[in-house]
């Protein structure tokens, strides 16, 4: 199994990020690589369950499951059900954590999936470097104060 990890400080008090990245289908209000997105059968973006359907900015599309969503320990867990990429069994967690020194806000991201082992060097650095990093980083220049 494949895992991602990458964790980042960003310095607003971690209910604003919250505020920002709750969103299920939010993704292209925050994340560049996001073109647009759209909850399925028009269900409520924070329905465990739902399915986001969102478009890359190379045309590329995905489509997500909403699998956890708490707003007290502020953290959304969701996996891939279609996406270009070739892998499996994807389940991915965004969580945010208060970081009292200075307001700020500790967020990590991680994932487990199942790959050929020839694309797993790949996909692990794509993945953290392309997705979860670009997204903490455009988080960071859109919050800062």
């Amino acid at each position: 199994m494949a895992r991602v990890y990458i964790s980042s400080v960003i310095d607003v008090p971690a209910a604003r990020v919250w505020e920002r990245v709750r969103d299920f289908n939010g993704l292209p209000r925050w994340h560049p690589a996001i073109r647009d997105s759209r909850i399925e059968n028009g269900e409520p973006a924070d329905k465990v369950g739902c399915v986001r359907d969102f478009y890359l900015q190379n045309g590329d599309r995905i489509r997500e499951r909403l699998l956890g969503l708490s707003d007290y320990d502020m953290f959304c867990t969701y996996s891939i059900l279609e996406s270009p990429m070739p892998l499996t069994d994807y389940i991915a967690t965004i969580r945010l954590t208060p970081i009292t020194d200075g307001d700020r806000c500790f967020a990590e991201w991680t994932a487990e999936f199942e790959c050929e082992e020839a694309e797993e060097e790949g996909l692990v650095t794509g993945i953290g470097n392309d997705v979860f990093q670009a997204g903490f980083s455009a988080l960071k220049r859109q919050l800062a104060i």
